[in-house]
């Protein structure tokens, strides 16, 4: 059984073919176009499907997107990251041009799904997934089942606040924990204390090679970025965090780094109990939770 997937970001639309064990047997990316807004985007996928389904015996399509959305695939916010995107009936519309079952969930839930199916969860049921981007999304697993609130809001972690009149935030308040923790905020903070136009590839460098000044900033940042994982594991006390996003890319030493600045921040009873892990599905996580999402939710 194969079913067409896609990931719409801001950016970017990431789609493939996933078959029933998690093979992703093709996948291609195209350009999200946000600025001609949420329409032409759901256009752009309905168009892409249809491709896929000329070339591959696809049986349905199962869609990973920014924004909250409810179980019907409604789209119930965005950002302006892509606009007018809120309030469309995402899943309705594709279903309809394909004549197909479809799918559609919220981003960082497919990524939890996916790392909990083939990444860093596997056989762990109640975990925290995080990723650092741009922004900072969050999802949350309970019993092996992603919760997504009583108003499908659940995880916006990004949005808890970490410094009362703090920073103002694209969402309109001020002081939110993506402000000072994302790898957005991180590469704000390098600019502006070091003054220099560094990516960030070229900061760890520096940080690996123990220049003083941007160990300095990377200690801050990493300083905000576990103040807010205490208070997550503090409060939901689970088994395991995922941390995703381009910046896990740096690997063990980014790793070591969270747990050294986190463990000391923790309650003893939490930092005897709670790993953090790096996720293992990078960009492929959405994909493949998009995947697993559809298997459950058509066949369980």
């Amino acid at each position: 059984m194969l079913i067409a997937v896609f990931d719409i970001g801001g950016t970017s639309i990431k789609y493939g073919v996933v078959d029933e064990q998690g093979e992703i047997l093709f996948s291609s990316s195209l350009h999200t176009h946000a600025h001609l807004g949420g329409l032409q985007v759901v256009r752009n996928v309905i168009a892409t499907a249809k491709e896929l389904q000329r070339d591959w015996p696809i049986v349905g399509v199962s869609v990973s997107t920014a924004g909250q959305v409810d179980d019907r695939g409604r789209v119930i916010y965005a950002s302006d990251n892509i606009p007018a995107y809120t309030g469309l009936h995402v899943q309705e519309m594709i279903a309809e041009h394909l004549n197909l079952p479809v799918v559609v969930e919220n981003d960082a839930n497919c990524a939890a799904i996916g790392e909990h199916w083939k990444g860093a969860a596997q056989g762990i049921d109640n975990f925290i997934c995080i990723t650092l981007g741009t922004g900072i999304g969050g999802a949350i697993s309970l019993n092996g089942k992603v919760y997504t609130g009583s108003a499908y809001s659940a995880g916006e972690i990004g949005h808890m606040n970490l410094y009362p009149n703090g920073k103002p935030c694209s969402c309109g308040m001020n002081g939110c924990y993506e402000q000072y923790a994302s790898s957005r905020a991180l590469q704000m903070l390098v600019s502006d204390r070091l003054n220099e136009p560094l990516s960030l590839t070229e900061f760890f460098q520096r940080v690996h090679a123990k220049d003083a000044q941007s160990l300095q900033v990377y200690e801050r940042w990493l300083d905000d970025l576990t103040i807010g994982l205490k208070s997550i594991i503090h409060f939901l006390d689970p088994q395991l965090v995922v941390i995703g996003g381009g910046i896990s890319e740096q690997g063990d030493r980014f790793l070591e780094a969270i747990k050294d600045a986190l463990y000391p921040k923790l309650m003893m009873s939490h930092a005897r109990n709670v790993q953090i892990k790096l996720a293992e599905q990078g960009n492929r996580a959405q994909l493949l939770g998009a995947a697993q999402n559809f298997f459950q939710f058509k066949f369980e």
